[in-house]
């Protein structure tokens, strides 16, 4: 069964830390591209960071650049995002994706599997 599963999600107060993990069955984590977004109430889904098949590169959104990194753990087949000094702003639900490009993309166009979301919000 192809999926991606997030959790970690929660609530979290404003200049604390949380790390959002995503399971993925190998399929659809091997040699791809995997990236978070994130959709908040009433806005579009937005790009937040991307990590390529080999761990080494990654891009940001400017909004959470310095902040979040994202990283993998090819040999578990696991997506890791870890959220510093979050914001009321980053309050939204958080979704792990695979794409089927080897190349790092931004765009939620170029990514075919998703996870259901975890809900992270932030107290100021």
């Amino acid at each position: 069964q192809v999926q991606l599963v997030e959790s970690g999600g929660g609530l979290v107060q404003a200049g604390g830390s949380l790390r959002l993990s995503c399971a993925a069955s190998g399929s659809i984590f091997t040699r791809r591209t995997m990236g978070w977004f994130r959709q908040a109430p009433e806005k579009e889904r937005e790009f937040i960071a991307a990590i390529a098949w080999m761990g080494g590169q990654t891009i940001y959104a400017d909004s959470v650049k310095g902040r979040f990194t994202i990283s993998r753990d090819n040999a578990k087949n696991m997506l890791y995002l870890l959220i510093n000094s979050p914001e009321p702003e980053d309050t939204a639900v958080y979704y792990c994706a695979g794409s089927r490009r080897l190349q790092l993309t931004p765009s939620a166009f170029d990514y075919d599997f998703w996870g259901q979301g975890t809900q992270v919000t932030v107290s100021s």
